[in-house]
């Protein structure tokens, strides 16, 4: 069976959580490598929606193994309320493991990070403030605090009174009352005894599984726009959100990666600060924002919404290899008459060939567009190729040119039955007939 990894291919918000919640019938562990609960996943199931920030989408299917890996940062008292939350579906999450070298979001984290965008006044990053990038600081200057030290009450106290003590020089310069080391590790301490059956090692777990020829899903989370290494920096999150974060992220070979399955919106979002080439800035921008409901699922904050970028999604597609695309949300274009997709960017008067990471340089471009003519028939609820319309199949088709990938699935709203399974192109990636009857099952209520 094939390991496949899942990701976005723009800024993030592309449909992830809906997409994995689809496959999952057709592996049989999903495990997600990288972010915090600053990424929200949305999942409608019958009328109701369940947002998953931590936990693997896959935990809405019984029988399914759920990995959280070394490359997430995890706030246990977010991770827990979902676990309760999930109880309140009649969804008892057991099966979920936790990488013991996952590093801890610790109570000084969100503080920080939310004194640290103050500061930065109208140049900040637009962060989620939830202490998702001190989290990642304190990993890279080998001072944080992991999963495994909850195993170790003694342990989890001398790191937390060292931390803290430090943490409160830096809380007390921004004005801010410090920290009660003690209160602080009794928090932790209290944690540890829900969180200790779930912690494990998580590399030589999956290497087991995957010897015994079981399948994995890998998902991300945020989009390749976002990746620190490869996004729009300094405008990015703070972990590898591209493919490559799947092997340091987990602890597993590149050889075990057999496809990318590549995230697409049918047009453009991006939350927060950074530069924005296709950003709509007259009405039909606002018809988008309300029509896509386009407010993050974390925050609330609304999305600022643009044409299809081809170039970005392209750069995308060579840095991850996708395999194959899955497009997400194009009913909310059913009302234009035409729809323009930026096919290039011109810089200075010059064209350039690729996709320019450097910020300085990509606010600065003026993308070329090619209009295409609107389908102008509802796509919303369409379940087979069939009843697509002809001039939504022409967009399609071009995007596809475009970016080099072919569609696999199009979803054409947020229920699991609003889905088109093209089975002939998502075969090699995952088993159709398993993704159609896992479809049918849920239709049926099972």
């Amino acid at each position: 069976m094939a390991n496949v990894v899942v990701l976005g291919t723009q800024w993030g918000d592309e449909g992830k959580g809906k997409i994995v919640d689809l496959l999952t019938p057709a592996f049989d562990i999903i495990a997600r490598y990288q972010g915090g609960h600053n990424a929200g996943h949305t999942v409608n199931i019958r009328g109701r929606k369940i947002v998953l920030h931590l936990i693997p989408s896959g935990i809405l299917h019984p029988g399914k193994l759920c990995v959280i890996g070394n490359g997430v940062v995890l706030s246990p008292k977010a991770f827990l309320e979902e676990v309760d939350a999930l109880r309140e579906f009649h969804i008892k999450p057991a099966n979920i493991v936790i990488s013991q070298n996952a590093h801890l979001i610790m109570p000084y984290h969100p503080l920080l990070e939310k004194c640290q965008e103050e500061c930065l006044g109208e140049k900040k990053i637009g962060t989620t403030c939830r202490g998702i990038g001190p989290a990642y600081e304190d990993k890279a200057g080998r001072r944080g605090l992991r999963a495994a030290d909850l195993l170790d009450l003694g342990r989890l106290e001398d790191k937390i009174r060292e931390n803290v003590r430090e943490k409160n020089v830096e809380l007390v310069r921004y004005g801010q009352a410090p920290l009660d080391p003690q209160a602080v590790f009794e928090e932790y301490a209290g944690y540890a005894g829900r969180l200790k059956p779930h912690i494990a090692d998580v590399s030589l777990l999956l290497h087991h599984r995957m010897s015994r020829g079981q399948s994995v899903l890998f998902e991300g989370a945020q989009g390749t726009l976002l990746d620190l290494d490869h996004g729009t920096y300094p405008f990015v999150t703070s972990s590898s959100s591209t493919a490559g974060g799947v092997c340091t992220g987990l602890g597993i070979p590149p050889g075990r990666i057999d496809a990318v399955l590549g995230i697409t919106k049918a047009y453009t979002t991006r939350v927060g600060s950074g530069p924005f080439p296709t950003e709509i800035r007259d009405e039909r921008g606002e018809v988008i924002l309300k029509r896509g409901d386009e407010f993050g699922a974390t925050t609330g904050r609304r999305r600022r919404c643009g044409w299809f970028d081809a170039v970005a999604v392209s750069y995308a597609s060579r840095l991850n290899g996708v395999t194959r695309l899955a497009l997400t949300k194009p009913d909310v274009l059913d009302v234009f008459d035409k729809i323009p997709v930026c096919v290039g960017y011109t810089y200075k008067g010059t064209p350039l060939r690729s996709f320019p990471v450097e910020s300085s340089v990509l606010e600065k471009v003026e993308p070329r567009y090619k209009d295409f003519p609107g389908w102008k028939t509802p796509l919303a609820g369409a379940a087979e190729s069939g009843r697509l319309p002809p001039r939504f199949k022409d967009y399609l088709r071009a995007l596809e040119d475009l970016v080099e990938a072919k569609a696999c699935l199009v979803s054409t709203g947020g229920e699991r039955r609003q889905t088109v399974v093209l089975p002939g192109l998502l075969r090699g990636m995952a088993d159709p007939d398993k993704v159609l009857a896992g479809l049918r099952g849920r239709l049926a209520g099972r």
